[in-house]
């Protein structure tokens, strides 16, 4: 079966900073614009809108050291993470909808189930 991906955007993880307060500082410095934070469960994120070639960007509130990691969107995340394991990725964990993922040079990144279907994607075997 085959699938899409395309790289979504990128997160800023941010070890115990509210979201507001990194969002401020982070649109700031990238020339964005920060929308209110949100809860999602016991997590805390906020948008940072106007990002070039409409790339998601955004801040989340961490437990871990802070690091920025990029989100790639797939319409079927497992196929994507078969694909990317036989790349030399391996799958760190499953958190609430997406694919937790480390690249071989040691990198963290995630596989998100795609927003837009129209937009322009890679096509996968």
């Amino acid at each position: 079966m085959t699938h899409r991906s395309r790289l979504a955007g990128f997160i800023i993880d941010c070890q115990d900073t509210p979201a507001a307060d990194s969002a401020r500082f982070w649109a700031a410095a990238l020339g964005l614009q920060a929308e209110p934070a949100r809860a999602e469960g016991d997590a805390e994120y906020a948008d940072l809108t106007g990002a070039p070639a409409g790339l998601n960007v955004e801040v989340q509130r961490v437990d871990h050291p802070s690091r920025v990691h990029l989100d790639i969107e797939s319409d079927d995340i497992d196929a994507e993470a078969e694909r990317l394991e036989k790349l030399g990725a391996r799958r760190v964990g499953f958190v609430k909808r997406w694919w937790v993922m480390e690249a071989p040079t040691g990198h963290r990144f995630c596989i998100v189930r795609m927003r837009d279907h129209d937009a322009p994607a890679n096509h996968w075997p």
